[in-house]
């Protein structure tokens, strides 16, 4: 369910030094615009030309000349200034990162080195601390944000760059690629879920774990299938699968959505996702294989218990 929080406020502090920012950006050119659309007003009302009669010629002045020549100098120097100053301290240089978030035609892989843990379209963070976050693409560029939390990212493949993550209160924070790749890059969305630090390193050790093993008639006919077809030839599932195509698939059940925010991760929706991927995000690269219903039930109980 939609947050009924404006997606524009900020929760952290890099996000509202940039609403700082663009308040007063949009203050200054707001002033600029006033004083030349009221000249120009002025202009029309008072020089406009009566008839065949021409106003009253004035060739200006050496002096005026400079103050107006000056004066969009030296704002345009301040704005640049003031907008660097901000650029080099919110800057997070290369390093060790804590998260590293790849993009993917349109998903995104999201992985904790230290931890081991990997997961898809969903970053968990611990409130009040600030994380090092890696960005790079698997393929085309894409762009990194989520407003309320801080700046966007470009991820160039080959090329990574670094952002940093953080929120100051818990919550769910809605994030996007904000740079177009494709033809469903509308629905490349992804949550940040900022928690207590308890619970931040619960979920870490929960995600690190391997996925667990299928207890039912019906989950291990859904694993054998899985495994016998070529699903793991684009998922991971822990060491048994760890190709990366695809999502990695390890702790599926667990996440709250399905194909980067299209759908609520409900057995309806993951049952539909299956059944045609191409009727619910075309052009995505799983195809439709045509299973059958009971291979949809098995899959489907199989999935399921992957938390």
């Amino acid at each position: 369910m939609a947050s009924a929080v404006p997606v524009l406020e900020p929760a952290s502090k890099d996000a509202a030094a940039i609403h700082h920012l663009f308040l007063l950006v949009f203050i200054i050119c707001l002033a600029i615009l006033v004083v030349i659309a009221s000249l120009v007003l002025v202009s029309l009302k008072r020089f406009r030309a009566n008839g065949d009669i021409l106003p009253q010629q004035n060739f200006g002045s050496h002096r005026s000349e400079i103050i107006w020549a000056a004066l969009p100098v030296l704002i345009v120097i301040a704005l640049s200034f003031i907008s660097a100053k901000f650029i080099v301290s919110h800057e997070a240089n290369a390093g060790d990162a804590d998260v590293v978030v790849v993009g993917h035609q349109w998903w995104w892989e999201v992985r904790y080195p230290t931890a081991g843990a990997v997961t898809a379209n969903e970053i968990h963070i611990p409130v009040g601390r600030k994380l090092r976050v890696r960005v790079e693409s698997a393929d085309v560029i894409h762009s990194f944000w989520v407003p309320r939390l801080g700046p966007k990212m470009d991820m160039v493949r080959g090329h990574p760059n670094f952002v940093w993550l953080q929120a100051d209160q818990p919550g769910t924070y809605e994030g996007a690629c904000s740079e177009f790749c494709g033809d469903q890059h509308a629905w490349m969305r992804f949550i940040v879920i900022a928690q207590s630090e308890t619970e931040f390193k619960q979920w870490l050790a929960q995600q690190a774990r391997p996925a667990e093993s299928a207890a039912s008639e019906a989950t291990r006919a859904g694993k054998d299938f899985f495994f016998a077809q070529s699903c793991a030839n684009c998922h991971a599932i822990g060491a048994s699968a760890t190709a990366t195509a695809g999502p990695d698939l390890t702790h599926l059940a667990s996440r709250r959505q399905l194909a980067a925010g299209l759908l609520d991760n409900t057995q309806e929706n993951l049952i539909r996702w299956l059944k045609n991927p191409q009727q619910i995000k075309p052009g995505c690269l799983m195809p439709n294989f045509g299973l059958s219903d009971q291979q949809l039930k098995e899959l489907v109980a199989y999935l399921e218990g992957l938390r």
